[in-house]
């Protein structure tokens, strides 16, 4: 049941659309649009609405089923708990990527509503998913849900969808070199520690690379903070091309052999997907903070090389070595952070464990149909 996008939406992805669609049709399954979109989840009761919609759309569907599960995924759906009755024909497992407490800790209004969707939910027997270690502690320590209601369900990557990625143009000034950074344009991705760590690299006399900035959004407008990252560029004097729109295109970036880097300067991180990214591409070295997630897949000298989250003279010093690197330590890096993915981060082995260990008959009955899950 995804929430429907129109195509005028600026965040619709036909790409995306047609590449998902031709999947649901391989495994025959039943696609149920539920209107909302954007506008509806970025306001509390449009979520609200929301959560009562598709509980009221899977008791309707899942009437006959001889077993279901409904999954909420993401912050919009942890408020299916309330909704949900003792009777209704489905488990619940919700399995957030982030939290408000995370994103927009200012937000107490919605916060609330997210410590109260959880207990419920636990309350009528519901599962919590767990995408990292640093969100079992923070759903455990700041959100109440009790330790027997989280199970692990480490975020990841499906590996096959980063074995033929066709490669976007490169800028010509990135040709000779670059630092690649992108993430969403929000303050806790740690952008102006990014600026403010190169500023402090170029004063020092270090000879910094071209910097591919992507803090992206889906919106056609720049926001308030892209305009105070640029200005930023611009008074530091940092030799730099933005990217302001999203694009899955960015992500060839991480297989060019004229990358010199990859920087995730995150204050804040439920788990961290970029490393991963560069992981499956190869791509070495990756410099990171140690926000939450992010201290499970970039461990300094072996993955990447770390600092402080809003620490930029650590970051600028974690991007130095990253620019010293040798040939032969690059190569271990990208064996080691290949090796940490495939063992750790392969979201199909993910999801297969949790469907025997959780829900053992959503196996067979895979099985019996022949998609093999």
């Amino acid at each position: 049941m995804p929430v429907r996008i129109p195509r005028s939406d600026p965040s619709y992805d036909p790409a995306w659309v047609a590449e998902t669609e031709g999947m649901l049709r391989q495994v025959g399954a039943e696609v149920v649009p539920v209107p909302g979109g954007q506008a509806a989840t970025a306001a509390l009761a449009g979520c609200e609405a929301l959560c009562e919609r598709v509980t009221e759309t899977a008791r309707e569907r899942l009437a006959d089923a001889p077993m279901a599960q409904l999954i909420g995924l993401d912050i919009p759906f942890l408020g299916l708990g309330p909704h949900r009755r003792a009777g209704d024909p489905f488990s619940l497992l919700l399995l957030p990527r982030s939290t408000s407490e995370l994103a927009s800790p200012e937000d107490r209004r919605r916060i609330r509503w997210e410590h109260k969707g959880l207990a419920a939910a636990v309350c009528g027997g519901a599962r919590v998913a767990a995408i990292s270690h640093h969100m079992r502690g923070h759903l455990e320590q700041v959100y109440g849900v009790p330790r027997h209601a989280v199970v692990d369900l480490p975020n990841g990557l499906l590996l096959s969808d980063h074995e033929d990625v066709a490669p976007a143009p490169l800028p010509p000034q990135a040709e000779a070199g670059f630092l690649l950074a992108m993430g969403r344009a929000v303050e806790s991705k740690g952008f102006e520690d990014l600026l403010e760590a190169l500023r402090i690299l170029s004063t020092q006399g270090e000879r910094v690379p071209h910097l591919l900035l992507a803090p992206t959004t889906h919106t056609e407008t720049l926001t308030g903070y892209q305009r105070r990252l640029q200005v930023m560029v611009r008074d530091y004097a940092i030799d730099a091309t933005f990217f302001l729109r999203f694009s899955p295109q960015y992500r060839s970036w991480l297989r060019s052999p004229a990358l010199l880097g990859v920087v995730v300067p995150s204050r804040a991180e439920p788990f961290g997907r970029i490393p991963l990214e560069a992981f499956a591409s190869e791509a070495a070295p990756v410099v990171a903070t140690r926000a939450g997630g992010l201290t499970e897949t970039v461990i300094d000298g072996v993955t990447g090389f770390t600092a402080e989250a809003r620490d930029p003279m650590g970051l600028a010093q974690a991007i130095s070595r990253a620019l010293h690197i040798s040939a032969r330590e690059r190569e271990q890096m990208r064996a080691r952070g290949r090796a940490l993915l495939t063992a750790r981060h392969d979201y199909e082995a993910t999801i297969r464990s949790y469907l025997r260990q959780h829900v053992p008959w959503a196996m067979v009955l895979s099985a019996s149909l022949g998609s093999g899950a």
